[in-house]
C-alpha cells in the first residue's frame, strides 16, 4: 500500500496538486501526533523528574512547529508561476526543510544544556509504568512517521518529506535511548538520565546538521545527479541527425527540471529541418522525462576532409593533455595560407591547471603539428562525466 493513499483519493492521485495536498495533509497528521506526544511526555517527565523525558517532549513540541512550517511550505510551493517567480514556487519546500533543520539544531542545543544541568544536580528519576508506556508508544509512532515520510519522499521527491523522515527516525532513536536509560537506572541504581540526554542531543545535532548541509546545497543549486545527465544525453543522441551534445545544464526548481543543451548537427541540414529537429527533441524529452528542455543547434562541417583532419588532430591533442578534457564547437576560419581553429574545451571543475595553462599546452602542441594555424580556444569549467 502506498502511504499517499492515506491522504489522497483515487481521483486526486495523478492531479498536478497531488504533491501539495499530500504534503499538507501529512503535515497536519504530524502536528496532531506531536502535540499528543509532547503533552504526554512533558506531563509524565515533570512528574517523574526525568529531564531526558521532559526534553524529549519539548523536542516533540518543536517538531510540531516544524510540521506547521512544512504545511506552509507545501502551500506556498503549490502556487503557480507568476511575474516575480517565473519558475514557480517549488523551492519553498527547500526553505521549509531549512527551517526544520535549524529547529532541530536549536532543540539539540537546549537538550544539551538541560542534560548538563541534570548531571550536575544528580537528581533521581522516578520510574513508572505510565512513563514507560508513553515512551514505548512514542517510538512506534515516530517509526511510523519515518516510514510514511520516507515513502512520500520516494513518490514525490519533496525535500520536506526527507527532512521530516530523518527527524522522525532521530526522534525514535532518541526516545528509545531514553527508555533504555530508565530501565538501566531502575535495575542498576546508576543514574543515566542526564548522560542519556546529552547523548541524544549529540545524535539530534548530527541529524540536523546533515539536513542543513544537503538543503543549503540544493538551494544554492547543486549539479544534477550523474544518472539524470547520462540518460538525458543518451536520449538526445538517439535522434536521427544528432552527432553529439555538449554544454548541457540542468536546473532543479524543487523537483521541476529545466535544461539547456547544445546539439550538434550536419551544417548542410536545412534551417527549417534543424528547427524542426530541435522542436521534436524538446517535446519528446518533455513528455518522457518531464524536463523543460531548450535546444541550441550547433552546425558541424562534416563533408570537408581538411576540416575533418584538423578536428581529429585537435581532439587527439586535447585528449592527450587530459582524457577528461572534451572539445566541441570546432570550426575553421581562414584560407589555405593561414587558418584559425576556433573551438571550446570543457575541463573539470577540479582541474589543477589554470585556464591559461590549458590553453598554452593546446597551442604549443597544435603549433608543432602545423605552424600555419592559429588557435582561438575558450576554456569552460563544467562537469565532464
Amino acid at each position: 500500500m502506498s502511504f499517499s493513499s492515506l491522504f489522497l483519493k483515487k481521483s486526486e492521485k495523478n492531479t498536478p496538486d497531488a504533491r501539495e495536498k499530500c504534503g499538507k495533509r501529512a503535515g497536519i497528521l504530524g502536528i496532531a501526533f506531536n502535540i499528543l506526544l509532547a503533552a504526554a511526555k512533558m506531563t509524565f517527565g515533570a512528574i517523574a523528574g526525568a529531564v531526558s523525558v521532559l526534553a524529549d517532549g519539548i523536542n516533540n513540541l518543536t517538531d510540531c512547529g516544524s510540521n506547521v512550517v512544512s504545511v506552509i511550505g507545501f502551500k506556498v510551493s503549490g502556487k503557480p508561476a507568476d511575474r516575480e517567480h517565473p519558475f514557480g514556487h517549488r523551492r519553498a519546500e527547500g526553505v521549509s526543510a531549512l527551517v526544520i533543520a535549524v529547529v532541530i539544531l536549536a532543540v539539540a542545543a537546549e537538550l544539551a544544556v538541560q542534560s548538563v544541568e541534570s548531571i550536575i544536580s544528580s537528581e533521581k528519576t522516578d520510574f513508572s509504568l505510565g512513563l514507560v508506556a508513553v515512551l514505548g508508544v512514542s517510538v512506534l509512532i515516530k517509526l511510523f512517521m519515518f516510514a510514511m515520510n520516507r515513502s512520500l519522499y520516494k513518490e514525490f521527491s519533496a525535500e520536506t518529506f526527507k527532512a521530516t523522515a530523518t527527524d522522525s527516525l532521530s526522534d525514535a532513536v532518541a526516545t528509545a535511548a531514553v527508555l533504555a536509560s530508565l530501565f538501566i537506572s531502575r535495575y542498576t541504581g546508576v543514574e543515566l538520565d542526564g548522560y542519556m540526554g546529552a547523548a541524544v542531543a549529540i545524535f539530534i545535532a548530527f541529524s540536523g546538521a546533515s539536513i542543513l548541509k544537503e538543503t543549503v546545497s540544493r538551494l544554492l543549486g547543486h549539479a544534477a545527479d550523474a544518472e539524470t545527465v547520462k540518460k538525458l544525453k543518451a536520449d538526445i543522441c538517439a535522434f536521427d541527425g544528432v552527432h553529439g551534445v555538449h554544454d548541457m545544464t540542468i536546473h532543479d526548481y524543487g523537483g521541476t527540471l529545466y535544461a539547456t543543451a547544445h546539439v550538434e548537427v550536419d551544417s548542410n541540414m536545412p534551417l527549417m529541418a534543424t528547427h524542426d529537429l530541435a522542436d521534436k527533441i524538446e517535446r519528446a524529452i518533455g513528455r518522457s522525462a518531464g524536463i523543460a528542455l531548450t535546444v541550441h543547434i550547433d552546425p558541424l562541417v562534416l563533408d570537408d576532409p581538411s576540416v575533418n583532419l584538423l578536428r581529429e588532430e585537435t581532439e587527439r591533442v586535447v585528449s592527450e593533455i587530459d582524457p577528461s578534457f572534451h572539445m566541441h564547437d570546432f570550426r575553421v576560419v581562414g584560407g589555405k595560407e593561414h587558418a584559425n581553429l576556433v573551438f571550446d574545451v570543457a575541463i573539470p571543475f577540479d582541474c589543477p591547471f589554470s585556464d591559461a595553462q590549458v590553453l598554452a599546452r593546446i597551442e604549443e602542441r597544435l603549433s608543432l603539428t602545423n605552424e600555419n594555424i592559429g588557435i582561438v580556444a575558450t576554456v569552460e569549467r563544467q562537469n565532464t562525466d
